[in-house]
């Protein structure tokens, strides 16, 4: 996949009757965080849900909602002055976006992302802080890529990659 094919999505993933399901939300939530955690407390998992977003070729947000507790984690901070729901996500974490002199010093190292957020988001599922930094921090890897290895990693990766079949073949 190039660069220009990059996806912009948001997908729910939910253990039903003991196995993991994922659907696509509408498009329109990769750019608003309150609507993101609206349409993952509406899933019918008695264990929460799990959300999933990439932009394009910038970043992803992982979400967690289970009752009212709620844990995000940003990919790249970076992307707060380009995308909305980065800026959200900053804004909900209580992180502050970056000022010019800041944003560039993080852009002098381009090989680095630097996330926000709970690293920890999925150690309870086998996914710890170090291998989701390492992922995350993967500049060669696309945002869809990452979270197709997050979602192999937790054991949801045949419902994950189905759903994204059912939008984009």
């Amino acid at each position: 996949m190039t660069d220009e094919d990059a996806l912009d999505f948001a997908i729910v993933v939910y253990r039903e009757d003991d196995s993991w399901e994922a659907e696509m939300l509408p498009v329109a939530l990769t750019t608003d965080l309150h609507g993101l955690i609206h349409a993952l407390r509406q899933q019918p998992s008695m264990s929460g849900a799990i959300g999933l977003v990439a932009v394009g070729d910038e970043f992803f947000v992982a979400l967690r909602v289970f009752g009212e507790t709620v844990e995000v984690f940003l990919s790249d901070i970076a992307a707060s002055w380009d995308f909305p729901l980065a800026r959200q996500v900053l804004e909900y974490l209580d992180v502050p976006v970056p000022d010019e002199d800041e944003l560039e010093a993080i852009l002098q190292d381009e090989e680095t992302a630097l996330p926000a957020g709970d690293l920890s988001i999925f150690a309870d599922l086998g996914l710890d802080e170090m291998e989701l930094g390492v992922l995350s921090g993967d500049i060669d890897l696309l945002p869809e890529d990452v979270l197709s290895s997050i979602a192999a990693r937790l054991g949801f990766s045949e419902p994950f990659e189905r759903a994204i079949d059912s939008v984009f073949g």
